[in-house]
């Protein structure tokens, strides 16, 4: 193979949950660790974007991007554009090769086995592959307590600093983990011993064996298989950091696991499983890979949370009484012309004075001058508060304390949005970035715009 890996960064949700908070609800005592859990404006795609736009960040390339590979086991549209807003949201060219892969947790690596496929045809010649997944386990279940959520993203292109030198992959037909059609919730392997000694032990097994690796990311859903699997095949393991700090990542899990050994020289063994297949890419690191310094910073932290805070995100637990919606359905001519420059963030610059004006489909006249003259500016994801006002009284879908923000942009736009945050750290003239989260789902499909987030006075 012809591929390699030239940048790399993740991304975690905003919450931790404590695994024996969700043993004592269940009346199965204490328990040690912790999993990640999306907060309600988080999911699969807004990490996505997250770990996306650092890998790009840390990308010194500056290659255009020509072709998308994303892999998550729960995109946000079961049916329908998934990844269409994820590329919107990247700000990527309307002729982007890739696709999306899901069904199983093995589909992260099976994204990465089909960028670096088109990298070494020559198909494409900057490949993004992202991994992401937010996984909403069943209630009660082994799952529930270890299940978290997590995202990684790699750029490919046919030479850098750690080649991608083989995969190989084997299969059984089992049933494991899975979710049925109509269901919410992923349910558990039927029986766990049966799990480990008829199926993730013997596969794996096979699928490592003869192979040769410095270091070995391997896939853990329980917190203990991956400790026996190592000792098996006598590897030594860089994941359990990640597995300790984040939960199982699903079809992040392999790639996520393994981000932080790309910083250092030698060869490592990166296994994605899932759906009763199991795949090892092997990978030479000759050089440090550029973002693989900032994972253990970017993965580490996370608010405590409760039981009854992870269900309610996880909308397992809904609330009744009032609610309010959007007056227009998200497949009117509304979103239809005004997603792209929503999900891109893109505004419209007036060609006779300059002026901004956001968004432009709302806008079709300048606000400065009157003129119908406009050109696509793609608005900055920095700046200063204006002013800024907190709700504290909001009906669901929406949740109390709500800030809502006006920003001046670096780039002289203003904008109003949310804050992603409960308004305790804003304030009038303090630095915030922009972020990508969901603000509801409306009507089964998710909606997806920008929130603002304090920026720490030593990052600004």
């Amino acid at each position: 193979m012809t591929t390699s890996i030239c940048a790399v960064g993740v991304a975690a949700p905003s919450w931790r949950l404590p695994t024996k908070d969700v043993n004592t609800a269940w009346g199965r005592g204490g328990g040690r660790g912790q999993s990640a859990v999306c907060a309600p404006d988080e999911d699969a795609l807004t990490l996505a974007w997250a770990a996306a736009d650092r890998a790009m960040a840390a990308d010194g390339n500056g290659s255009p991007i020509d072709g998308l590979w994303w892999g998550t086991s729960r995109p946000p549209f079961a049916e329908g554009p998934s990844w269409t807003h994820l590329a919107a949201t990247l700000r990527l060219g309307d002729d982007l090769d890739g696709s999306l892969v899901s069904g199983s947790t093995h589909a992260g690596v099976e994204a990465l086995r089909a960028a670096a496929d088109a990298v070494s045809a020559g198909r494409v010649t900057t490949a993004l592959v992202i991994c992401s997944d937010a996984i909403v386990p069943a209630t009660g279940g082994s799952l529930e307590a270890v299940a978290g959520a997590a995202a990684v993203a790699v750029i490919l292109r046919a030479t850098g600093p750690a080649p991608i030198t083989s995969a190989v992959t084997r299969w059984l037909p089992v049933l494991d983990r899975y979710r049925g059609d109509r269901e919410d919730e992923t349910r558990d392997a039927y029986d766990g011993r049966l799990f480990r000694e008829e199926i993730y032990l013997p596969l794996l097994g096979g699928a490592t064996a003869g192979r040769e690796a410095d270091r070995w990311s391997l896939p853990d859903p329980d917190g203990r298989l991956a400790a026996a699997l190592a000792k098996r095949i006598g590897a030594e393991t860089v994941s359990a950091p990640a597995r300790a700090e984040l939960g199982d990542t699903g079809a992040a899990a392999a790639l996520v696991g393994a981000a932080g050994a790309l910083g250092e020289v030698g060869t490592l063994a990166v296994v994605g499983y899932g759906g009763g297949r199991a795949t090892v890419v092997e990978v030479q690191v000759d050089d440090p890979v550029p973002g693989a310094d900032r994972v253990g910073a970017d993965l580490a932290g996370g608010q405590v949370t409760t039981y009854t805070r992870a269900l309610r995100s996880r909308r397992l637990l809904r609330p009744t009484g009032e609610s309010v919606e959007m007056a227009v359905p998200p497949g009117s001519a509304m979103f239809v012309r005004g997603n792209h420059e929503t999900l891109g963030l893109y505004g419209g610059r007036c060609v006779d004075c300059g002026t901004i004006n956001i968004p432009p489909s709302i806008h079709p006249v300048c606000i400065g001058c009157g003129s119908a003259k406009f050109e696509e500016h793609a608005l900055a994801r920095t700046g200063s508060v204006q002013t800024f006002v907190i709700n504290h009284t909001m009906p669901q879908p929406f949740e109390a304390p709500l800030p809502l923000v006006v920003v001046d942009l670096d780039d002289g736009a203003r904008i109003q949005l949310q804050g992603a945050t409960d308004g305790s750290d804003i304030a009038i003239g303090g630095r915030v970035e922009l972020v990508l989260r969901r603000y509801t789902i409306e009507r089964g499909v998710p909606i997806y715009g920008w929130k603002v987030v304090p920026v720490p006075e030593e990052s600004s």
